[in-house]
């Protein structure tokens, strides 16, 4: 495993949108483990394949307390939206940086596992925010372009 560089605002990768992921590789293996442990070092709670470089369509998200319960996403799609929360977001692309963010509540999450099962999540509150905000990356979409008001300088980043 091996801690990768992390892309940051200006990028032109960033912006793009992330291909399907068709098997299981060893590189995507590698990739995987990699963002697992690039995420950890970061102190981050998600980190999309665009932000270390690679336009696929992967994300992995820990909103565990003790880091220990990591979730892979293949080709991602939310399925189902509920409700509405409002609060603040960083991202580990935007250093230093928190904006106030609207997303849903409650989300519904189809993908493929890390061995191209077919999975349902379902998360609220930090986990859906998450959800949404990684599934962002995959569509080029970066969370500055949905803050209300003023970006603001923050010491820790998601």
């Amino acid at each position: 495993m091996a801690i990768r560089q992390i892309r940051k605002i200006g990028d032109s990768i960033l912006k793009k949108t992330s291909k399907e992921i068709k098997e299981m590789t060893p590189r995507i293996s590698t990739l995987i483990d990699d963002m697992l442990e690039t995420m950890y070092n970061a102190n981050g709670v998600g980190l999309a394949a665009p932000q270390v470089g690679i336009l696929k369509r992967l994300v992995v998200i820990d909103v565990s307390e003790n880091g220990d319960q990591p979730i892979v996403l293949i080709n991602p799609v939310i399925e189902e939206a509920q409700g509405e929360q409002t609060g603040d977001e960083g991202c580990l692309s935007v250093p230093g940086k928190a904006g106030t963010v609207t997303r849903p509540n409650y989300v519904k999450v189809r993908a493929l596992d890390r061995n191209m099962q077919p999975i349902e999540l379902e998360g609220s509150e930090l986990l859906a925010r998450a959800f949404c905000h990684e599934i962002d990356h995959l569509d080029g979409v970066l969370y500055v372009e949905k803050v209300e008001g003023e970006l603001k300088s923050s010491d820790s980043e998601a």
